[in-house]
């Protein structure tokens, strides 16, 4: 596992078995996502495939440009997709009159558009040069670019597991404000490893604390300090949000879990997410290493922290 980005400003990770490369999600500009693979020695190049937790832009930023570029397929939810192309795709609100307008514009250009193809049809019947067909592509609107446009899109459902190259995934879902969001099991079949991703939740239900169990290398969501949220700058709806059940794991809870329900099984517990308004890593490293202080050992339950301004050095095993 290379942890790229993790924070409020993009998300991006690769999980790498022996011959199948995993971007999970793209939350960073392409060229950003290209610059930190190359500084973490990733080759891009070598990607299979792109899989996106949920459509938040912090999550998806980098995801068009990426795929286009790498021509690779991007894994989603249904639901999930259909979120993303909203956001690339919205709605514009207009008022009536200009509601009539824009309506009486697209009529004149119908009409113009078959006018000029019944001028097109008979040239065609007299059989004139082509050359001179021209007036009626003239009238034809021009065809935009579809941000939404990947190379191919793959569907799955949380709780129903796939594969990637020789990699299962398992996809668990996650309570957080988003369409379909979900974290993520991935099991090297050849080297018997499980690495998880579980960021971007407000709590930790139980079918995430069963889908943590036996893994080797656990993402984790350390998101704030409780105090330091609500002395913040935040405004008290966005505060409100962030300690919701559909919000973000605190340091607090993140430790809790630590305590409690996780079973001790990890090589290397990454803390992510962590909020640069909201937290210090002193104290989301200090909280976890509380809670599994009588766990850590030079060859197990060893604690990182992922950064937003820099990628983590690479979780080999």
């Amino acid at each position: 596992m290379t942890v790229l980005a993790s924070g409020s400003k993009g998300n991006s990770t690769v999980v790498a078995s022996g011959s199948t490369r995993i971007l999970v999600d793209a939350g960073l500009s392409c060229r950003e996502i290209l610059r930190r693979m190359a500084l973490a020695g990733e080759d891009a190049a070598e990607l299979n495939a792109i899989l996106i937790t949920h459509e938040h832009v912090d999550h998806i930023a980098g995801l068009a440009v990426l795929a286009r570029k790498l021509r690779i397929p991007v894994f989603f939810t249904e639901q999930t997709h259909r979120a993303w192309v909203r956001m690339l795709t919205p709605r514009k609100t207009m008022s009536y009159a200009k509601w009539m307008d824009k309506m009486q514009q697209e009529k004149e250009a119908r009409a113009a558009l078959v006018a000029a193809q019944v001028e097109t049809d008979t040239l065609v019947e007299e059989k004139l040069p082509v050359d001179e067909l021209s007036p009626a592509e003239e009238v034809r609107p021009a065809a935009k670019a579809d941000p939404a446009f990947l190379p191919a899109v793959e569907y799955f459902r949380a709780g129903q597991n796939f594969c990637i190259g020789d990699i299962d995934v398992n996809p668990f879902t996650i309570p957080h404000d988003a369409a379909d969001p979900c974290g993520f099991v991935f099991h090297a079949r050849q080297e018997s490893i499980r690495m998880a991703i579980a960021t971007d939740l407000g709590y930790i239900p139980p079918n995430v604390k069963l889908a943590l169990r036996n893994v080797d290398v656990l993402l984790l969501e350390s998101n704030h300090d409780l105090e330091m949220l609500k002395d913040g700058p935040y405004p008290w709806s966005v505060k409100q949000r962030v300690l919701s059940r559909v919000g973000h794991l605190s340091n607090h809870a993140a430790a809790e879990f630590l305590l409690r329900d996780y079973d001790g099984s990890a090589h290397t517990i990454v803390l992510g997410h962590l909020s640069e308004s909201n937290n210090l890593p002193e104290l989301a490293r200090l909280a976890a290493e509380q809670a599994i202080s009588n766990r850590m050992t030079l060859l197990g339950n060893r604690v990182v922290l992922a950064a937003q301004d820099a990628p983590l050095d690479p979780i080999c095993l």
